[in-house]
């Protein structure tokens, strides 16, 4: 005779305890799944996850196996035989999707509780395809020390109510998918207040608006003229903003309630239609619109939605919470609207109840001012494997309040500053000046040069930030920098020290952090770049009056050759006035040569 079958008693995901904050996602780990093989790929989930790295390399599969564990119980939770590895089904290697979450009560049982190396409480859980379809979900036992049948937080429609929604946008959505993604979202006005009147109303009107067919025409005109003031706000605000791309244009969001009620008791339509076009003329459904307008729309309907909650809940975070999953934000949109949609997805887990996973080609998108951010590169090793590593948290990189402002106004200045998060080897330089320089020696021997990032630091300080990031990165870099003079004089002819001196001090003292593992040079250019290597200060125009002095020389162009070589091959020496040093006196004394 079989055992009959042991029920777990079902729990709920959140602690019935208000004053319990919300299990928060810590990591996600995906093996043979696609175009990953068995080395675990691993990604450490945040309010915001930037996924970056060359082209087909598995970021898109990462988005699709959250996607997968967040819809668990659904049909979007089954997996093809395309999603096996070389889409065969092997005994050996089953795609595996593990889900790490920390709780902070326990609501899920002590059973499934274990803990981190920092002392949180981590509830395990994973998901297995033998065959295409729907998985087997498991949940690690901390008693047993072992993966368990039974699961925390009971069958998967309980559990799936309180994980994150996915709202999953490819890259290349075809105009009716995009169209209905915005639909949705615009669709949660309506929900929410579905979901206040069924928690307000008595247990008669509870009754009437379940069992009697006739009451809902009544109750749906009831919802959409008691959203009328929230509809039109919206209406309004997505109309100013995206004429500011789109002059005169407006949108106009129909939500078509249902007339024919015999067979259902849905409230909507599906099938409801977002228009747009010139306020005085034909308003056509968003989906003929250009894509560049539809993902326009998009992010200002996020926008707008993530206020709109953020207003009406004054941080209570009713429901089931939303995660993005966005593939390539920057493609179609005109460069306005690419910093604006960067500032929408940075801003959307401000509600409380949205989380965002996009991967990038665009260091635009790539903002560490925030606190709020994980950066994950995903790379092919040698060997054919697909690995992700996370090579930006902020609670790791220890960014203080002036390293953060200081980012912020340099990515406001020069939104391709992040560039060295996609690859290559980075030099970080303090100025334009160097930076023309070095990218001109660049553009005439590019295929020498072509894995060089240049980051231009505009000012001295900033340096340390950036410091501060490549050394979390885990990278190998050098730094350029003017040693200025230890005093300069005042007006009246009194020395006093130089602010700008005290500077190297704390370069020194952030490149002695680097990683054990890394190699790191630094360079001083004494007492300036121009000084340095044209032996006269320019006083004006200064990167394009050295770009010309570099054009028309080819004894300065081989020496910042020599200068561009030595900051990357660090067994190559500099030329002469740019030192090499570890130690202030060294400095000092390379400063005090020229005096």
């Amino acid at each position: 005779m079989a055992k009959k079958k042991i029920s777990e008693p079902e729990v709920e995901l959140i602690s019935p305890d208000p004053d319990v904050p919300r299990p928060r996602l810590k990591k996600l780990i995906v093996r043979n799944f696609r175009c990953i093989g068995d080395q675990p790929v691993e990604i450490d989930l945040d309010d915001v996850v930037v996924l970056v790295g060359p082209n087909n390399v598995g970021k898109s599969s990462i988005l699709k196996a959250y996607e997968v564990v967040m819809s668990h119980g659904s049909k979007a939770g089954e997996l093809l035989i395309s999603d096996f590895p070389n889409s065969k089904m092997d005994d050996k290697k089953y795609p595996v999707i593990e889900l790490h979450t920390i709780v902070y009560d326990k609501t899920p049982g002590e059973k499934w509780i274990g803990n981190t190396a920092e002392g949180e409480m981590l509830v395990r859980e994973r998901w297995i395809w033998k065959i295409p379809g729907s998985p087997k979900r498991q949940g690690w036992d901390t008693e047993e020390n072992d993966w368990s049948e039974h699961v925390p937080w009971g069958a998967p429609n309980v559990a799936k109510t309180r994980r994150p929604e996915p709202h999953r946008v490819n890259a290349f959505d075809a105009p009716e998918v995009q169209a209905d993604h915005i639909k949705k979202i615009l669709m949660t006005i309506l929900i929410e207040r579905v979901k206040a009147m069924k928690s307000d109303a008595t247990t008669d009107e509870v009754g009437a608006y379940n069992k009697l067919l006739d009451m809902v025409k009544d109750l749906q005109k009831k919802i959409i003229s008691e959203s009328k003031i929230e509809i039109e706000e919206i209406e309004k605000e997505l109309s100013q903003s995206i004429s500011e791309i789109f002059p005169d244009y407006k949108v106009l969001f129909d939500a078509k309630p249902e007339e024919d009620l015999d067979k259902s008791i849905v409230l909507f339509k599906a099938g409801s239609d977002l228009l747009m076009g010139p306020s005085d003329g034909y308003l056509s459904k968003i989906e003929l619109q250009g894509s560049g307008a539809r993902r326009t729309l998009l992010w200002t309907a996020l926008k707008i939605i993530s206020e709109n909650i953020q207003k009406s809940k004054a941080g209570d975070t009713i429901g089931r919470p939303h995660v993005l999953l966005l593939d390539e934000p920057e493609i179609c949109l005109h460069p306005n609207a690419i910093r604006e949609a960067c500032n929408v997805l940075y801003d959307l887990p401000k509600s409380g109840n949205w989380q965002v996973m996009t991967t990038t080609h665009c260091p635009v998108f790539i903002d560490v001012s925030k606190d709020n951010t994980t950066i994950v590169r995903v790379e092919k090793t040698p060997e054919g494997k697909i690995q992700g590593t996370t090579v930006f948290r902020p609670d790791s990189a220890e960014l203080d309040d002036d390293d953060k402002k200081r980012l912020k106004l340099l990515n406001m200045c020069d939104p391709y500053v992040m560039e060295f998060f996609f690859g290559g080897r980075s030099v970080v330089v303090e100025g334009d000046t160097e930076y023309t320089a070095f990218n001109y020696i660049k553009s005439v021997k590019p295929e020498k040069y072509k894995d060089i990032h240049v980051v231009r630091a505009r000012g001295k300080a900033t340096i340390v930030a950036l410091v501060k990031i490549l050394n979390h990165f885990a990278a190998n870099y050098s730094v350029l920098h003017d040693s200025d003079m230890p005093t300069i004089k005042t007006k009246k002819g009194n020395d006093k020290i130089n602010p700008a001196w005290s500077i190297n001090e704390k370069i020194l003292g952030e490149i002695s952090n680097k990683p054990k593992n890394t190699r790191v040079r630094l360079l001083a250019s004494i007492p300036n770049f121009e000084k340095a290597l044209l032996g006269e200060e320019i006083k004006y125009d200064k990167p394009y009056n050295f770009l010309v002095s570099l054009q028309q020389g080819d004894t300065i162009f081989k020496v910042i050759e020599q200068l561009l070589d030595s900051l990357v091959d660090f067994d190559i020496l500099p030329p002469e006035n740019c030192v090499e040093w570890d130690k202030m006196d060294d400095l000092l004394n390379s400063v005090k040569k020229l005096e």
